[in-house]
């Protein structure tokens, strides 16, 4: 993930939208007072929503800040499972489908810094009946490799 080194540089790259995307208001699954992102201005995550054009993808760029801390000088686990869990929530309600997670599972393949800034991108791969099931991978906000591959089963 990258690190930004002031905070005005933070909210800067928060809101500035890639080449090919689309600054979006997810649906209700993601409102104002949610945990997640209902502290745009906080010290926990930020988070900017945005679609890709070309293919309809959610994405999302998150600030991890001093309120993420786990381990010292890192964000917890916890704050990195339930940015993938809201932005994963976030495409199936985009897609019509009011769901909620069933279950979910991650890998963390490295220790994130806090102050990092990172990118996640979210989708629905499937659906059966009341059963969707959506991924999402969080990278850094460069397109270095992806750390955190996470896959989400969500119930109607």
């Amino acid at each position: 993930m990258t690190t930004i080194a002031r905070e005005d540089d933070t909210d800067a790259w928060l809101d500035q939208p890639e080449a090919g995307w689309t600054p979006v208001t997810p649906t209700q699954a993601v409102s104002a007072g949610t945990f997640v992102s209902g502290d745009p201005g906080g010290n926990r995550l930020r988070v900017r929503y945005f679609r890709r054009d070309h293919d309809g993808a959610l994405l999302a760029k998150v600030w991890f800040g001093p309120g993420t801390q786990g381990p010292p000088g890192h964000a917890h686990g916890g704050s990195m499972a339930s940015i993938l869990d809201e932005a994963m929530g976030a495409a199936a309600w985009s897609a019509g489908h009011a769901v909620v997670a069933a279950e979910l599972t991650t890998r963390f393949r490295r220790m994130l810094p806090l102050e990092s800034c990172g990118i996640v991108e979210a989708r629905v791969v499937s659906t059966d009946g009341r059963k969707v099931r959506t991924v999402a991978l969080a990278r850094a906000g460069s397109s270095r490799a992806i750390p955190s591959p996470c896959e989400c089963r969500r119930r109607t």
